[in-house]
């Protein structure tokens, strides 16, 4: 094999079809909802690590667990990438009725793009948190929050931050 490239071998990469049955779909047998989606700071340096923070509400009637997700989006890359990338996710049980933050760290190599090496490029991005990944077609009875973010500097190896 010469091509080792994943463009059009995985979902990730396939445009715009979207799959099926995205990562994260199942059965709930309650509602879930997402508020306060924070990102710290909201412009870093290229080899910064972003702090992401967001409050889940279980709105239904039973306890319940949620996976929630955490997905980064390049808004203009130099090379190739995912439409959207899977960098975090949590299982966490909430009470009927009740809400809880959750925090979680999105490092700067999950940023980083194959171009001969790891790179991390400075630009904007966009970070979506929820119970499903953004823009699915087949919706779970929760919500996908978003929120953009920029990164500072200029290229360079992700082995010299």
């Amino acid at each position: 094999m010469e091509n080792y490239t994943m463009e059009g071998r995985t979902y990730r990469y396939y445009g715009q079809e979207a799959p099926l049955y995205p990562f994260g779909y199942g059965l709930s047998y309650t509602t879930f909802r997402y508020r306060d989606l924070v990102l710290s700071p909201p412009a870093l340096p290229v080899c910064g690590n972003l702090s992401v923070s967001v409050v889940l509400e279980n709105t239904g009637l039973r306890d319940s667990e949620e996976v929630v997700q955490l997905y980064l989006r390049w808004e203009q890359s130099s090379v190739p990438v995912p439409r959207w990338q899977l960098v975090a996710f949590h299982r966490v049980a909430v009470l009927a009725g009740r809400e809880t933050k959750l925090s979680f760290q999105v490092l700067a190599e999950q940023r980083a793009v194959w171009a001969q090496d790891w790179r991390l490029e400075p630009g904007t991005f966009t970070l979506f948190a929820g119970g499903q990944q953004p823009g699915q077609k087949t919706r779970a009875p929760s919500e996908v929050l978003s929120a953009r973010f920029g990164v500072t500097g200029t290229a360079q190896p992700l082995r010299s931050c």
